[in-house]
């Protein structure tokens, strides 16, 4: 079949579905309450009809407005006879384009690795049975996530394709011309590590996975909690900084970010809590330095292994901090752990981590996940 065919019969079908959806459109379909409710996700909405599910997905840039709307509605049932405004997507979903490691890891964990058809850079997915899947073209590598084969993903006809969105990205352009529901992940925008989490439970709910996301989500959160508990009841809070600079620029967390949030969390006193925001601040590399100097503890992620030495190298005030001076220095090495992929829907891995290398006293014998005292 030529590519001029494959499109008309494309179009000729969603253009049969768009009606037969249509006609199961009404104004006031009936809507009742989620007795799942979401605890912690801010830009997460969900609802409960006959026959269906309503999500929507709230702009975290203005959070006024939907970002997204779906309606799921079960494979094995007929449409209902009437449906709330929103992209009509039957769960569960067998075919998926996911662009984010980070999903392709939960759905590995929810047990809807099957579903996964088609992935984007490929290259930052660190599962190897996915990667062995690629080489076997089993599973479809479509390339770069900005620039994505469109022509890979119309002949997949996936029943939806996962992916980030971002601010003003001015729409999906081609991609979004092809009539395929785009699950917008936005649950990276969440602020606090349990919000960004309980995004399992829509995953899970599009991957026929409810019960296992619920139950898993549950756990985790009774985790952490307990976790944090942990560490209220300390009497020390250690003080603590974090990574480095990058070229002229010291990239720090903001007090009200995920990461300062969870040193919170785990019983430490962050160096830069005080900033006011959810994302990162540039500092001047002798900023951190006048403000951190005196701190207990030095946390690093990098995607060297570093040493004390290479430390030192790396910016001439390092080695006069006096966690470098006290050989109180943590890194995580992100080439050799798992840390992008776990971390988003499994804080508590992260807090244990933390509350590890802050207060040993209350862990045992726990033996941490991403981060290792530096090497000399």
């Amino acid at each position: 079949m030529t590519t001029m065919r494959k499109v008309y019969t494309f179009l000729c079908t969603l253009f049969i579905i768009c009606v037969v959806v249509a006609c199961h459109r009404a104004a006031n379909p009936t809507i009742h309450t989620s007795p799942s409710a979401f605890h912690h996700a801010s830009y997460l909405q969900i609802s409960h009809g006959d026959g269906f599910t309503h999500v929507v997905v709230v702009n975290p840039w203005d959070s006024t407005k939907a970002l997204h709307s779906y309606v799921l509605v079960p494979r094995e049932q007929e449409f209902p006879d009437s449906l709330p405004e929103g992209d009509v997507i039957r769960t569960p979903l067998k075919r998926c384009v996911v662009y984010t490691s980070v999903h392709c890891a939960l759905a590995d964990e929810l047990g809807a690795y099957d579903a996964i058809a088609a992935v984007c850079d490929s290259r930052y997915i660190d599962i190897p049975r996915l990667q062995q899947d690629l080489r076997e073209g089993q599973i479809i590598d479509l390339g770069n996530s900005t620039q994505p084969n469109i022509e890979g993903i119309f002949d997949l006809a996936p029943d939806a394709i996962l992916l980030s969105p971002f601010q003003n990205s001015g729409g999906y352009g081609r991609l979004g011309q092809l009539g395929i529901p785009i699950i917008e992940c936005a649950d990276y925008m969440e602020t606090g590590p349990l919000a960004r989490a309980e995004w399992m439970r829509f995953y899970g709910l599009l991957w026929g996975r409810e019960e296992m996301a619920d139950s898993l989500y549950a756990a985790i959160e009774q985790r952490y909690d307990s976790l944090k508990s942990l560490a209220s009841e300390v009497d020390h809070r250690p003080s603590v900084f974090l990574d480095m600079s990058f070229g002229h620029s010291w990239y720090v967390a903001g007090g009200r970010s995920t990461l300062g949030i969870m040193l919170a969390d785990a019983g430490a006193d962050y160096m830069f809590a005080d900033e006011d925001v959810t994302g990162s601040v540039p500092y001047a590399p002798e900023q951190v330095y006048e403000r951190a100097q005196d701190a207990d503890l030095w946390l690093i992620k990098s995607g060297t292994d570093h040493t004390y030495e290479s430390i030192a190298e790396h910016f001439a005030h390092n080695s006069h901090f006096k966690a470098f001076r006290e050989r109180r220095i943590w890194t995580c090495n992100l080439d050799s752990t798992r840390y992008y992929e776990q971390t988003p829907f499994h804080p508590e891995r992260l807090l244990a981590d933390f509350l590890y290398i802050f207060h040993p006293e209350v862990m045992g014998d726990y033996e941490p996940m991403f981060y290792e005292p530096l090497r000399e």
